[in-house]
Parts: structure tokens; sequence; C-alpha cells
């Protein structure tokens, strides 16, 4: 069910929902857009969205100007830092910002984001970046095919390691949730890699180069499954891999979505529940089996690249009644930002 829609002011690639308690009302969503000319320029923004699901509004609060952006992603709840956004962008920034004056819906249009950071951490562009579990450490991937390790400490951000994981871009980036110490990278030369970054430089956990046909867009480890980890790729797979033999994981099944799967987000509540933007063939609602991945929802009320998918984390309606999550999408090159609340009586809480 539609629930509202806007059009940003650039080409929409990101969008997420704050996790943090008190503001799970706050949607960022950021733009990627390209002025071609003798001197290209890539100009971005980050917007901010005040939503309220159950009075159908989706309204602006707060919208900074920006490098071209790849992607946003909020501080994980657990760290010891209120909410933080970080940026990746396309001049080889990681910016972080605070999110000040909108702990509830009624401050929510006096709220902003304000630069606590930034920092240069590449001549390539940074394409994709992940928070670790305890928000003091951000891993980006570059397009020259490098990952970069950066921490964050009182004088700002520092890079911690930094080594060449793939040939070409490095599509995504992922800490595993469960064990800090490794993480995941994907790239368009179709590898899907791990490493384990208690060495310096970090050392090859494994490298898988032969199931993927084409670049490994996303990875995303499941949080409740230590075992348990997704890939997608623009070969159009959704593939789940256990990790019990972590030198040389199984791809244990998959389903083909139908375009490029370029976001996975699981759902924060209901296990084995994931949400995919599959760039020519709209979102999808999966539901995770080891046997065989269900398609349960399809959503194709976008008109361009399906890029930006989140569901949002407020649990409860007021009262302590369980509803349907809503999930919000965004379009690349119409500029569309959409709510909606899925069919499905899987995605209720």
């Amino acid at each position: 069910m539609d629930v509202a829609h806007c059009y940003l002011e650039g080409n929409a690639d990101a969008i997420e929902f704050c996790a943090h308690e008190g503001y799970q009302h706050v949607l960022a969503a950021s733009t990627y857009t390209l002025q071609e000319g003798e001197q290209p320029i890539r100009a971005g923004s980050i917007s901010l969205f005040d939503v309220n699901a159950e009075k159908g509004n989706l309204e602006l609060f707060h919208r900074v100007d920006t490098a071209g952006i790849f992607d946003i992603k909020w501080s994980p709840v657990g760290g010891n830092v209120g909410p933080l956004l970080a940026q990746a962008d396309a001049d080889g920034y990681l910016r972080i910002y605070s999110l000040e004056g909108c702990s509830d819906e009624e401050k929510a249009r006096g709220g902003f984001l304000n630069e606590v950071c930034g920092e240069k951490i590449s001549t390539s562009m940074c394409l994709f970046l992940d928070w670790n579990p305890s928000a003091t450490s951000i891993s980006l991937g570059l397009s020259d095919g490098s990952v970069s390790i950066t921490s964050l400490v009182e004088s700002g951000i520092e890079t911690l390691q930094e080594w060449k994981a793939h040939d070409f871009e490095l599509w995504t980036t992922c800490f595993d949730i469960h064990q800090p110490q490794l993480v995941y990278t994907g790239s368009d030369d179709c590898k899907f890699s791990c490493w384990d970054m208690r060495d310096c430089p970090s050392e090859m956990v494994f490298q898988n180069s032969k199931v993927h046909k084409m670049g490994v867009c996303c990875i995303a480890k499941s949080p409740t499954d230590p075992n348990s980890i997704l890939t997608g790729s623009y070969d159009e797979y959704l593939r789940v891999w256990d990790l019990r033999s972590i030198s040389r994981p199984v791809n244990e099944a998959s389903v083909c979505l139908g375009g490029g799967v370029w976001r996975i987000k699981h759902h924060p509540f209901v296990s084995g529940l994931v949400l995919a933007a599959c760039m020519h063939n709209g979102f999808a609602i999966v539901k995770i089996e080891a046997e065989k991945p269900e398609v349960v929802e399809a959503y194709n009320q976008h008109g361009s690249l399906a890029y930006g998918a989140d569901w949002q984390k407020d649990k409860l309606l007021p009262g302590g009644k369980t509803k349907s999550t809503i999930v919000a999408t965004c379009s690349f090159y119409d500029r569309l930002l959409r709510l909606w609340m899925p069919k499905s009586d899987i995605c209720c809480i």
C-alpha cells in the first residue's frame, strides 16, 4: 500500500532510516548527479524527512548540498554516541554528521545535520561504507579496487589500513557483526572476499571468483545467524552463503530477482526477511530459506533504476499495537522517493 511520495532535487541513490531511540521517524536520502562538460561536476545532497506513516506524512525538514554521494549510513545503535550519519562521496571524502535538535516528532522540523569531521580518504571515489557494530570504525570501498579501514578518534578520522583488495571498482564492504575483526568485500571483478584485519596488511581469509557471473554489488551478514551471509550481484541473483567453513564458504542457495541486486537490507525485527533493490526490476521482499529463498512480494511503482531501500526501525504503534513495517525506496533518474507498506503478513511485527 502506497503511503506517500516526493521527488528529490537530484538523482536518488541511497536512503536509510535512523535506528536510534527517539529518532526512528527520521529518514535520510542522498543524491548523485553528474553534470557533464569539459570539467564534469559530480553534485549531491542529503535530505532529511520526518516520516509519520499513520498520517501519510513525508515532510522534508533539512537539506544540505554536498559532493555527489554514493552511500550514506546511520551509525548503529549500541555505540557510545548519538545518531551519526556517514557519507561516502565522489570526491574521495568520508564525512560524518551529527543529528542535532530532532529527538522527537515535535522537534523534527528544527533538526539539522552538523558536520563533525571530514577526511579525504583517496584520490579515487568512495563508493560504499559500512560501520562496525560499536560505531568506532568505518570500512570504505574505493573505485580503484581498494578498501580503506578508518577509525573515529577525538581529532577526527584516522585511516588504520588501506590495501588493494580487487582489480576493479569495490562496490561493497561489510564488517562481520559477529566477528568484527573480519571484513567482506565485493567488486566489479566478480570476486567475493573476506579479510582478517588483525594482521597488517590484512590477510585474505577466502576469495571466491567462480560463483558470481558479474560484479558483486552488495554483501549483508545475517544479524541473527552467525553462519549466514548474503550477496547480491549484477547477474541478478541473491545468494545465500554458509560460513561454517570460513576458509571455503558454501553457496547454499540463490534466487533470481530479475534485475541487478544493488542493495540488501535485513528486516529489523523479522528474522530471515530481506528487502532488495533490483535495479531494472524494482524492489523485492525475500524470505531467506537455506533450501530456496522465496520472493514474497514485489514492488514496481518506480520508473527508473531501483537503488535505495530500507525498513523503518520503529517497532510499535502507540498503545503497543503491532503493525506492518514501513518501507522507503528510491529510484535514480526519476528522482523518486516512495513510502509504502508491504501487503504480506510476513512483514507484520
